[in-house]
């Protein structure tokens, strides 16, 4: 029987961006209107590497959500040289969650990334001895690789290493793309999983090329084929507590967006969970929605369960096709479409 609302356990974003300055004071409430925590990224200019970094963003990201009641997860970027005693300290202290891998420019801000495993092992040691989790942008930067590949090539040529020197570190396998991915994290151990996106699991790499070149589309790892997005809509809505709800929310300013080199990131923050939702019912999974978006991702970081609860009306919405901002407007996921569902927000006790 076909339910007009639907109530969940409140979600957290296990993979979010949400800048900084003026555009943090611009996005972060769309996550928290709908999110409880987030697992913050620390790919900001310069990226977050210490305790001092870590925590006075975390500061400007609670001023900015306001009395919300969001809680940011922060996270450390890993580099070559990154000091593993302040990752500890960090750790222990409940300023980090976790540590980021960016393969050394990979996607936006990852210049300063890792240029080698090798170089960080001391790291990954200490990661695994004190339980903090990796959180790992899964592509090669080898320009001989075929960009629509690079997922594929990590897994073989640096995931499947790094687990075997190092088999009892917890892993999270970031906004995964491919059937690949999702073969290899199913068969993995259980401290190995993955965050998949709403806009992966809605639309395929012919999205980018309908009717013309869609900016606001292109994302890293970018969109694939059309056997890849059914694979992770199968994973997502599955059942299987490895894979969780990360959205990969990356906002950038339209100019920034619609240029002669335009950058990768999908804006899908204000939309989620309504895109998500979306999936599920298209799946016919929506009671596996509140496992995949508010359950496996807390209990893979040992966190409690939020006690609150959210709902979702089934009332036809259409998308705005621009959110504005103080500088230039932000381009939402799914602009100018209908949604069949509405996020009606926190529940009253």
């Amino acid at each position: 029987m076909q339910t007009d609302t639907l109530t969940l356990r409140q979600p957290d974003d296990w993979h979010t961006h949400l800048r900084d300055g003026e555009m943090l004071r611009a996005v972060v409430g769309h996550t928290a209107r709908q999110f409880a925590r987030a697992i913050v990224m620390p790919n900001l200019r310069p990226p977050i590497t210490t305790i001092a970094a870590a925590r006075a963003y975390r500061e400007r990201i609670q001023a900015a959500a306001g009395d919300s009641g969001f809680t940011p997860l922060m996270t450390a970027y890993l580099t070559d040289d990154i000091d593993a005693d302040e990752i500890a300290r960090g750790l222990e202290q409940g300023v980090f969650t976790a540590c980021k891998l960016y393969p050394a420019n990979a996607t936006t801000n990852a210049e300063h990334g890792v240029t080698a495993i090798a170089k960080i092992h001391r790291v990954l040691a200490r990661m695994q001895a004190i339980g903090m989790p990796l959180l790992v942008h899964g592509e090669v930067t080898d320009p001989d690789v075929d960009i629509f590949d690079r997922e594929a090539v990590f897994i073989e040529r640096v995931l499947n290493p790094l687990l075997r020197d190092f088999p009892a570190l917890k892993v999270v396998l970031e906004h995964i793309t491919t059937d690949d991915a999702v073969q290899f994290v199913a068969a993995a151990a259980d401290n190995v999983a993955a965050t998949i996106t709403p806009h992966h699991l809605a639309i395929s790499r012919n999205a980018l090329f309908e009717g013309g070149l869609r900016p606001h589309l292109y994302c890293l790892p970018v969109l694939k084929r059309e056997r890849h997005r059914l694979s992770l809509r199968h994973a997502a809505t599955s059942g299987n507590p490895k894979f969780f709800l990360g959205t990969d929310t990356a906002p950038h300013a339209r100019v920034g967006k619609e240029s002669a080199c335009g950058c990768a990131g999908i804006f899908n923050a204000p939309f989620a969970l309504e895109s998500y939702a979306t999936v599920f019912e298209q799946e016919n999974a929506l009671p596996r929605l509140e496992g995949f978006a508010s359950e496996y991702g807390a209990r893979f970081y040992g966190l409690p369960l939020n006690t609150g609860k959210v709902r979702l009306r089934r009332t036809a919405q259409v998308v705005p096709e621009r959110i504005a901002a103080d500088s230039d407007d932000l381009v939402p996921f799914h602009a100018g479409q209908t949604l069949g569902w509405r996020f009606d927000g926190l529940v009253e006790d």
